[in-house]
């Protein structure tokens, strides 16, 4: 299936590692451009050295995406290299335990880490996505719609992300501008494998529990299934999907409590 893909080029925030890195590979895969917007400098040059010796092309903007003047010198910085922007993955972000007990200091901040440059990455590209009836892919999570416990801060971010797909995917509609989400439950990624490793005794044990939980194949979600969802959902495969929440997980988020 050609996904059409071929010489657009894509943001994808947090782009170099995790969900991220195999969404950039697989826009690159499909011939597309990804544009890397991280604060990760080497991961970021690893990729995109990788990328290119493959023969595909691909980008990286380094700083801080809570930094409005940041999220403005990416879509920047990718128009004049490439004349255009026919998409956005918004990505970036950390479940960063912002509970209640944390305080109105530390919910802010998370705040700043997992949602703002949502907006704002959007806010700036708007004038080149209108122009190319463009995609907006918002990477959310399980979360948002089943809380966790302790983690106010990205909970009240996802579900924030939920309601921007929407409201977007709405505003939108006059400039065939498609707006989607995806919701990750259980994925293996680098930031998952450090929170099993400082914060259980026994990782592996707690990574067998969680696993035996999910009721498709009792297996973790991989990152390039998600990323496959994504290339889709950017491409005009799915021309005619908006205002959706996908919910790539294996089933554990709705299906029966009895099947696990």
């Amino acid at each position: 299936m050609d996904l059409h893909l071929k010489g657009k080029v894509y943001i994808v925030t947090g782009g170099s590692k995790g969900i991220g890195e195999a969404i950039s590979r697989a826009i690159a895969a499909e011939g597309g451009i990804p544009v890397i917007a991280t604060r990760s400098h080497e991961s970021a040059d690893r990729l995109v050295a990788e990328l290119k010796a493959a023969g595909d092309d691909a980008h990286s903007v380094i700083g801080a995406l809570e930094e409005v003047a940041f999220c403005k010198k990416v879509v920047d910085e990718t128009a004049a290299r490439y004349g255009r922007i026919d998409g956005i993955v918004n990505n970036a972000g950390a479940n960063d335990g912002a509970g209640l007990e944390k305080g109105p200091e530390a919910f802010r901040n998370s705040l700043s880490i997992n949602l703002f440059h949502y907006y704002d990455l959007v806010h700036y590209a708007l004038p080149f996505l209108k122009k190319n009836k463009g995609t907006i892919v918002n990477i959310s999570s399980k979360v948002a719609l089943t809380g966790q416990g302790n983690t106010s801060g990205y909970a009240a971010a996802k579900g924030a992300q939920l309601a921007l797909t929407r409201e977007w995917a709405a505003e939108l509609l006059p400039h065939s501008i498609r707006v989607n989400a995806i919701l990750p439950a259980e994925v293996m990624t680098p930031l998952y494998r450090r929170w099993l490793d400082i914060s259980f005794d026994d990782p592996a044990a707690k990574e067998a529990a969680i696993v035996s939980k999910i009721p498709l194949d009792k297996r973790m979600t991989t990152p390039e299934e998600i990323a496959a969802m994504a290339v889709f959902l950017l491409s005009d495969q799915s021309g005619h999907t908006t205002g959706q929440f996908m919910v790539v997980d294996g089933g554990y988020v709705h299906l029966d409590r009895s099947l696990t």
